[in-house]
């Protein structure tokens, strides 16, 4: 029986194979997430770990990792420090503040457990957060190296400032500076030095890269302003060291004006530029003076170190702030 052919059906031509009508594409898989997901244009140094693949549990994670990884790091040191001294005839000291009897290797072994969280916070960047881990750095993603060779050179003079600064209150105080400053020879005080300028960079970026790097970044994952990260990263590098009375006002305005400095400038170099100079000058003078021990003990601080830190401090941050300015420094992320 013959169907009447729908008019409409018709009027569309039928499709036939021919060179008019090409084959389909071949199929393609979807492009995977990228590993490795940069901040957005844009982006202050302590936004840097606000990336779309940001989550509330990365920051947290890392932290808890991180302090782990650290205690764990610093055990493993403190072993092959108690290994050395086993080797080499140095005992064990039996105070509780120290390690060994011998000040020099307790220094080393003090400097070399701080220095393993270097490479434990740029790989929970990568691994946990995501990111690149140059961003720890800078807002370039590396260490703009020139710029910190210039704030090393701020550093130098600052803190010789404020050393002045110390000196000047001791005297205006009736102290005799004969009774604080002593030099206790070349052949101890030469390995003293080895160690300090050998190790004291490694430690002192440590700690930049964990409270003005990390903590400072974390927090910034939450808070659109940066001053949580920086008061409670200060708090966190206080907390870290054993001073007390005046010493714990010192540690926490290094603190805040280094995390401060991260925000303004856009990276750490300042930070770790003012942290090296400072540390390899406090182990130094305390190792030509035979004072070694009580620097590594810390405790308390005379108040008229305060005198030498607000020089040193202020003048620092005013120098770098306007010299970052004049050169047009980097803020945020290209």
């Amino acid at each position: 029986m013959h169907v009447p052919q729908d008019p409409q059906q018709a009027a569309v031509p039928q499709r036939q194979p021919g060179p008019h009508f090409p084959p389909p594409p071949p199929y393609r898989p979807p492009v995977p997430e990228p590993r490795i997901v940069p901040a957005p244009p844009g982006s202050r140094y302590d936004q840097l770990a606000r990336t779309r693949l940001h989550a509330w549990w990365r920051p947290v994670l890392g932290t808890v990792l991180g302090f782990a990884g650290l205690m764990l790091a610093g055990a493993a040191v403190v072993i092959a420090g108690v290994t050395v001294a086993a080797l080499v005839g140095v005992k064990i000291s039996d105070s509780g503040d120290r390690i060994f009897t011998d000040p020099v290797l307790d220094l080393a072994v003090n400097l070399l457990s701080i220095a393993v969280v270097l490479p434990l916070v740029y790989g929970l960047a990568a691994w946990i957060q995501r990111r690149p881990p140059g961003t720890l750095s800078s807002v370039v993603g590396r260490l703009r190296w020139r710029w910190m060779g210039a704030c090393t050179g701020v550093a130098v003079v600052t803190v010789a400032l404020g050393q002045a600064a110390v000196a000047v209150t001791y005297v205006a105080t009736g102290e005799d500076l004969d009774d604080l400053f002593g030099w206790v020879g070349w052949d101890r005080f030469l390995p003293v030095l080895v160690v300090t300028v050998v190790l004291v960079p490694f430690q002192a970026a440590a700690e930049e890269y964990a409270f003005r790097g990390w903590a400072l970044q974390a927090f910034g994952s939450f808070f659109r302003t940066p001053w949580p990260g920086i008061l409670l990263g200060a708090v966190g590098f206080t907390a870290l060291h054993a001073y007390v009375d005046w010493g714990i006002v010192d540690v926490f305005a290094f603190g805040a004006l280094m995390g401060w400095l991260a925000v303004r400038t856009g990276g750490l170099e300042a930070a770790i530029a003012l942290h090296v100079v400072n540390n390899v000058l406090a182990f130094g003078v305390s190792g030509a003076d035979g004072t070694l021990e009580e620097a590594l003990k810390q405790g308390a601080v005379p108040w008229q170190s305060l005198a030498g830190t607000a020089v040193q401090l202020g003048l620092f941050g005013v120098v770098v702030v306007a010299l970052a300015r004049r050169r047009g420094l980097a803020t945020v992320s290209p």
